[in-house]
């Protein structure tokens, strides 16, 4: 199946799943104008399509779905162990899209969704009051693009640039990454640059790219888009994590840190960050069982405190030679390596 063209597949979209509470939301409607084209079928709650049994999400991403949802309950969470904090308090991060258009092989979604349709809760104010009652009480670093590339979905949502508008209002207690692989230049033609909105772009080498990470602008794009953003004043971080093991990797990366600091400034750099590929051992099963064939997913991961991550002694020669290089070229305090919690003195 997954060899047939895609003549056999419906384009994405092209069916719309509309929870009934939500149908006459100004958001749901704004949505809809740009799929016009589009089978619109109202459900009674979103788990009750993305959450159903039997689906499978390797066919799926040949032909997305979008269900649009209201979120409920809990709408921000803490920060993950196996997420980077930058030295920053009060780290937490929130969904309000979940999944992805881009297909990356290793990506932990893979593993802690059980669909690969696209889910856009169109409540953001909530989200936005929600983050309101916290900053009442202590300051936030706010991951808003964890479970999904906003950038990426800019065009459909418009919640990129809704959170940088948001964050306006808070410049002393609000400080805000959205992550990204997108080289959308008119995102950033047309957004004002803040001093505490970051824009987190995830690099790996053209290898990894073409081997990995389906459907993503090349490095050469996204090095060219956060260049750009740079120049323009935006801050911008430079994320290598997760570093993917390929043949040859240290000439590979090696390679793409020669063309990072022949495109970018160093000094221009808010920050960067290190970190080798890591999942939750649950996630990795789900992965495996999704994805039969692929390297990223069957690698031999060692087991430790419930997570999946590269035998040590690579994990530790990857993340440390990565670490040296930049090193080079970025005083230390802009570097930041995650530390595995059994390797305390992992550089």
């Amino acid at each position: 199946m997954k060899n047939l063209s895609s003549n056999y597949f419906n384009p994405f979209f092209s069916h719309i799943y509309v929870e009934q509470r939500v149908r006459d939301h100004p958001r749901t409607r704004r949505i809809l104008a740009k799929y016009q084209e589009a089978a619109v079928i109202e459900i009674g709650h979103y788990k009750d399509v993305f959450c159903r049994g039997g689906q499978d999400p390797a066919l799926q991403r040949r032909s997305q779905k979008l269900i649009l949802a209201a979120k409920e309950g809990a709408l921000m969470y803490p920060g993950a162990a196996v997420c980077q904090d930058f030295g920053n308090e009060h780290f937490y991060y929130t969904s309000c899209m979940m999944n992805c258009i881009y297909d990356c092989e290793y990506c932990y979604l893979k593993g802690m969704y059980p669909s690969a349709n696209i889910v856009l809760f169109v409540n953001l104010e909530d989200f936005f009051e929600e983050a309101k009652r916290m900053l009442a009480d202590r300051p936030l670093y706010l991951c808003v693009s964890y479970d999904t590339d906003l950038l990426a979905a800019e065009s459909i949502a418009g919640y990129a640039g809704a959170w940088s508008r948001f964050a306006a209002g808070y410049p002393e207690r609000l400080k805000i990454e959205i992550r990204t692989k997108c080289a959308d230049r008119y995102f950033f033609e047309h957004q004002k640059p803040l001093s505490h909105v970051i824009y987190a772009f995830t690099l790996s080498p053209q290898a990894v790219v073409e081997c990995f990470e389906h459907h993503t602008p090349s490095l050469k794009a996204r090095l060219a888009q956060a260049a750009a953003a740079a120049d323009a004043g935006f801050p911008v971080r430079l994320c290598f994590d997760p570093m993917i093991y390929v043949h040859g990797w240290q000439q590979h990366y090696d390679e793409m840190l020669d063309q990072v600091f022949r495109a970018i400034d160093p000094q221009m750099l808010t920050d960067v960050s290190v970190g080798s590929f890591r999942i939750p051992r649950d996630y990795l099963k789900r992965m495996r069982r999704q994805q039969p064939d692929s390297a990223a997913a069957w690698f031999p991961y060692e087991l430790e405190d419930g997570y999946y991550h590269y035998p040590t002694a690579l994990m530790e020669q990857m993340e440390h030679h990565l670490a040296s290089r930049l090193r080079e070229r970025l005083p230390e305090e802009k570097i930041f390596v995650w530390t595995h919690p059994s390797v305390p003195g992992q550089q």
